[in-house]
């Protein structure tokens, strides 16, 4: 239902609403984010837990040191080539949003039904479900690590209920900040970067002492113990690229970028290298001081290599966990709220979820809805093997990115491009996509795949009845609108021409 329509109906009901008269003004989401910002963006996104708590599920996969070193690297360098092409299609097309906008543009007047489709499942994956679970997984490894020192003697039922709020609390004070102000948000997630990179400098120089020390026994051993399965190596990938992930997180809020036909590959080319650079070293850090036995059977990495390097410095592990895991967090809801607004407005998401704060120029709705979800799955607790699949549906996601790169190659061929990349990097990246959505399912069959299919058709089901048959239940739907409107204080944006 469009913001016209609604306007009449309510003057029908009576309601004064001036959504028709503030639809042509000025309220929309503006360009705050300069080069530093979109780069400690994309710090805040891929530096989150994975590489404190749990980086060994690589060494475990690839089965030797130096195999995982280079799976690392691979990594980092696949989702720099996977963060540039993306950066040619957010420079071209200039719409937030990332993976949804590239659909609808490339396959979207494709066919009246199957053309739009993979536009709306990806909202649907990633709005719906997969980032949320995300979020709240987050946000409780923050309070796990926050509350730490003040648990120690709490029974495991309560430890459990102290998390759970304090996960709470945490999605409080981030919404509050993604709904107040991007100038708010931008401030805490530069302080929060240079924090996160601190942190990883310090494991760094714990492992640089202990190497200059000598203790090197455990980097000799070198390949030994190395796979030679394709599926294992696919599986080493995953879990790399699942601690990079969110190379493409300034291509989701494009719209807000200060200069995004330059800011946004500059940002990429510096923020991904250092990252890779980091979780490279790091790595070394923890494989010089831990054995391949301590390192796959801790429950946090950093945590035992800082209790064994750091001596009385050790806390700054867990501050570093907690610091890394807030931020991360903060950055994903940011991001996320930017693909319901944009898939709001291009109707495969409620219209209200396209309004903007009248006084603030933030997606408020959008982000309040985000931050439901997120509660939801904090309180069901459990939600891990939600995010089990996670991998194969980002990487099932950025293979069709690539397909659309080609396409709108092909069908846009006249239009501008700020930035380009060589027609061999997309096409590599898509072979490195296709490899790590088939290898992983015929070495490890599971239910989580089946999973991932259900949704996939959940999914189908409701773009039918909701999106395509326009089968909405139009009146309880335009008294959500008005409350949702009324609560935020939002309205339809005006048409953007940046």
């Amino acid at each position: 239902m469009s913001s016209k329509e609604i306007a009449k109906i309510e003057k029908s009901d009576g309601i004064e609403n001036k959504t028709e008269s503030l639809c042509g003004s000025n309220v929309k989401l503006r360009r705050e984010l300069g080069l530093f910002s979109a780069v400690n963006l994309i710090l805040g996104v891929m530096i989150g837990s994975g590489i404190f708590v749990s980086p060994a599920s690589a060494l475990e996969h690839s089965g030797s040191v130096a195999l995982c070193l280079i799976v690392w690297t691979v990594s980092g360098i696949i989702s720099l080539l996977g963060a540039l092409s993306f950066a040619e299609l957010g420079t071209v097309l200039g719409k937030s949003g990332a993976e949804y906008s590239y659909f609808q543009e490339a396959f979207g007047k494709m066919h009246k039904f199957w053309g739009p489709l993979p536009s709306f499942i990806c909202a649907w994956i990633y709005v719906v479900i997969l980032r949320p679970a995300e979020v709240a997984i987050i946000v409780m490894t923050f309070a796990e690590y926050a509350i730490q020192p003040f648990t120690t003697d709490l029974q495991a039922d309560y430890k459990s209920m102290a998390i759970k709020l304090g996960s709470l609390s945490a999605l409080f004070v981030m919404t509050y900040i993604n709904i107040t102000s991007v100038k708010l948000f931008v401030k805490v997630q530069n302080i929060f970067g240079v924090c996160k990179v601190f942190a990883c400098l310090v494991v760094i120089g714990g492992g640089i002492y202990e190497i200059a020390k000598g203790n090197t026994e455990n980097l000799k051993k070198g390949f030994e113990g190395s796979t030679t399965s394709p599926g294992g190596i696919a599986l080493a990938l995953y879990s790399g690229l699942w601690a990079y992930d969110g190379w493409n997180s300034v291509t989701v809020v494009t719209e807000e970028i200060i200069n995004p036909g330059i800011n946004v590959p500059l940002s990429i080319s510096v923020a991904v290298p250092l990252i890779t650079c980091l979780y490279v070293f790091m790595n070394v850090a923890y494989m010089a001081v831990l054995s391949y036995a301590e390192m796959v059977s801790v429950p946090a990495v950093a945590v035992a290599f800082g209790a064994r390097v750091l001596g009385p410095a050790s806390f700054l592990i867990p501050l570093g966990v907690a610091v890394a895991t807030f931020g991360c967090a903060m950055s994903v809801q940011f991001g996320v709220t930017r693909v319901c607004y944009t898939a709001a407005r291009g109707g495969h998401m409620l219209e209200v979820f396209s309004y903007v704060n009248m006084k603030q120029m933030t997606p408020a709705p959008a982000v309040a809805f985000q931050a439901i979800l997120t509660s939801i799955f904090i309180l069901v607790g459990n939600i891990k093997t939600l995010i089990d699949f996670a991998s194969w549906f980002l990487w099932f996601f950025y293979g069709l990115a690539m397909v659309a790169l080609l396409v709108l190659r092909k069908t846009q061929k006249d239009t501008p491009r700020p930035y380009r990349v060589p027609t061999i990097v997309p096409c590599f990246v898509l072979l490195v996509s296709i490899f790590l959505s088939i290898f992983p399912i015929i070495h490890d069959p599971s239910m989580k795949y089946v999973m991932a299919i259900g949704f996939i058709v959940i999914g189908v089901g409701v773009y039918t009845m909701f999106v395509y048959y326009k089968m909405t239940p139009t009146r309880l739907l335009r008294k959500f609108t008005f409350l949702t409107q009324v609560l935020f204080e939002s309205v339809p944006p005006s048409n953007r021409e940046d």
